[in-house]
């Protein structure tokens, strides 16, 4: 005879222990683990109790990888991501295909058999090499930068996953097309760029056969006018002028718009200064930003001067300059001119 029980509790007998013991804290937390954009669900960046930092895992070769990303920040995490699972491909595929792989045969007179790789794997040896070149002082940290952000902008959440020859005429024409809708002309030019650069890997490591025919871009350029000596005259005067005036703007706009500290309100006198520097030097404010003492020399002789010690240790550096001044040479006769001009007149 079968008894019914009447179930009064849902719970298992160990329960208020099981659950009054706390969560181990290098458990992710679910509220937490994101996937990567355009990459397999297997890898994912999450936080957990032990840590500030976003912590990477993936599944790669049959077990787990786990390593901390040193930020804070979702989107730099995401891109440690994804150059940790690159890295991961090409260590695994280096381990279980040896060097002589691509010259080793099915059969007597068939063809190599090309080693499988994604895109994503291609783009890290490819990255690896720019590195590598960077470390040799070929390659500037700034071009290597954006080289790695372009790439984790919209070449790799969109074919990170798929293979060499997958990337055809057709993709990379709707991937031009895709760019085009909100890039300039250059902007669009320099991403095929990056692509075929890690086309031209793909076949010299053998993972494709030649290289795909790229759309055609027109590349307009807008070139930026020069002042004129009058115009230079009046920038520096206005320069002047404006020494420690305030900003016509409240400080409540200034905080909004213009990130600007009440401290900062004011026109600093060193503008002036500044400005009739670039006019003679001929550099430009992102070079007057890294210039230091180390970079000017004082030359004595009949007339004594300041000279930027870089242009004088490179030759190449000089025939540029002597250039730019030769196509100047008229603006310093026109501004000696009005100077003269200005001196006789009292002013």
């Amino acid at each position: 005879m079968l008894t019914r029980f009447t179930v009064t509790n849902l719970g298992a007998a160990n329960d208020a222990m099981v659950r009054s013991k706390q969560r181990e804290r290098t458990v992710p937390l679910p509220e937490t683990v994101t996937s990567v954009p355009g990459y397999p669900n297997k890898l994912s960046v999450f936080k957990m109790a032990a840590s500030k930092f976003w912590q990477v895992r993936c599944w790669v070769a049959g077990r787990t990888h786990r390593r901390s990303t040193q930020t804070q920040s979702l989107r730099t995490a995401q891109s440690y991501a994804r150059q940790f699972y690159e890295l991961l491909l090409v260590q695994h595929h280096s381990s279980t295909c040896p060097a002589h792989f691509s010259a080793s045969l099915t059969e007597a007179g068939s063809k190599p058999i090309k080693p499988h790789q994604t895109f994503g794997a291609l783009v890290a040896q490819m990255f690896a090499n720019e590195q590598a070149r960077h470390d040799r002082g070929e390659f500037s940290i700034g071009s290597l930068q954006v080289l790695r952000n372009r790439l984790d902008a919209h070449i790799l959440p969109r074919w990170a996953k798929k293979s060499a020859p997958d990337i055809d005429y057709q993709a990379l024409l709707d991937f031009t097309q895709f760019l085009s809708t909100s890039m300039s002309t250059i902007t669009v030019s320099q991403y095929l760029v990056i692509v075929r650069k890690v086309l031209i890997h793909a076949v010299a490591v053998g993972a494709l056969d030649k290289l795909p025919e790229f759309p055609k871009i027109k590349i307009t350029t807008n070139s930026r006018g020069a002042f004129t000596p009058s115009e230079y005259w009046k920038i520096a005067r206005t320069a002047r002028k404006l020494r420690n005036v305030l900003h016509p703007e409240c400080r409540s706009v200034l905080r909004s718009t213009y990130k600007l500290r009440h401290a900062e309100q004011r026109m600093p006198p060193d503008v002036a200064w500044a400005i009739v520097f670039m006019i003679n030097s001929f550099i430009r404010p992102g070079d007057l930003k890294t210039l230091k003492h180390r970079h000017v020399e004082i030359v004595r002789g009949q007339n004594t001067y300041l000279r930027l010690a870089d242009i004088a240790g490179n030759e190449e550096a000089w025939q540029a300059y002597r250039h730019i001044a030769a196509c100047c040479s008229h603006l310093r006769t026109d501004l000696q001119a009005t100077t003269a001009t200005r001196t006789r007149k009292g002013r």
